[in-house]
């Protein structure tokens, strides 16, 4: 029986004046802070509370009962997998422009100035990833293979070791892209302003994007940019976690819940368009231990 898209009620993310913007911050820690910081909350002029209206807006589009409720724990193993099987998709793009807007408008390209020598994920959460890589990427030195790390920063995920004769990296600091020592190639571009990729039609065999795809403002332009570019049968993986600069992450993203990213990022793969029907992975190292580390990948279809 396919799942119908689901509402998913959450507590609501306080904005918070006193999050600083250069630290990245899980939805625990803001959730935590957020007891004790009552009186620096700011007006909720940004809907980064959609929650009721937006899921029920799905539902009405898919043509189901606003009743249905499709409830996925992200802390329990297996329950991730099973959120992007038989998904009924409403017919129209269900998102709005306010759903991409941020706290922080200010542009990336200013925010992202001085690199940001830091990482967003704890060590068994890169580990988590690096070991999923190594298990989907085309063998070492395979002649002809060509990757692309989309919105990539100075830390590499890569299996030590790794090694093409492309590697292209996309960011928007260059020293930390200099720092990243995979990289064969790199380009600064903020895809949030110019999400045209620079990259000829069928060029890559995979794309990764790591813990950045909440910091997408034009998410499918990017990912049809992402479809064009792919080679037929080629990978594009996002990742995520649970953390983020928050100010710069898009309300609909800082107002739902793990579970819920991964169907947003479904989605992303789905409207793209040419895209054969996306899959999820709980790859979390130690649940409620350490970082939770999610997985939503889809192939670019052969007759794309």
């Amino acid at each position: 029986m396919a799942n119908r898209f689901p509402i998913i009620l959450h507590h609501r993310l306080p904005i918070l004046a006193g999050v600083h913007p250069n630290s990245s911050i899980s939805c625990t820690q803001l959730l935590k802070r957020s007891k004790n910081l009552s009186s620096c909350r700011v007006p909720r002029r940004l809907v980064f509370g959609i929650g009721v209206s937006f899921w029920a807006q799905f539902m009405s589009m898919a043509g189901k009962s606003v009743t249905t409720s499709f409830i996925a724990s992200a802390r329990t193993k297996g329950a991730v997998e099973q959120i992007l099987q038989n998904v009924e998709w409403p017919e129209q793009f269900p998102f709005k422009e306010e759903d991409f807007q941020r706290f922080d408008e200010s542009s990336d390209l200013v925010f992202y100035e001085s690199p940001r020598f830091v990482t967003h994920i704890d060590d068994p959460a890169i580990a988590a990833l690096t070991k999923y890589y190594k298990e989907v990427f085309p063998p070492s030195n395979t002649p002809g293979v060509a990757l692309l790390d989309m919105c990539s920063s100075w830390v590499s995920h890569f299996p030590a070791g790794y090694k093409q004769e492309r590697i292209a990296g996309m960011g928007l600091n260059e020293e930390e892209l200099k720092a990243n020592k995979v990289l064969t190639e790199y380009i600064v571009q903020d895809l949030n302003t110019n999400p045209k990729l620079p990259f000829e039609d069928n060029s890559f065999d995979v794309i990764t994007n790591v813990v950045s795809v909440d910091y997408l403002t034009k998410p499918i332009e990017v990912f049809k940019e992402m479809r064009r570019i792919l080679k037929p049968g080629g990978m594009a993986i996002m990742s995520f976690s649970n953390r983020c600069f928050f100010t710069k992450a898009i309300s609909i993203w800082t107002s739902t819940g793990d579970s819920d990213h991964v169907m947003i990022v479904g989605a992303y793969f789905h409207y793209a368009g040419g895209f054969e029907p996306p899959q999820a992975v709980d790859i979390s190292p130690n649940p409620g231990r350490s970082d939770p580390m999610y997985i939503v990948h889809s192939r670019k279809q052969a007759t794309a």
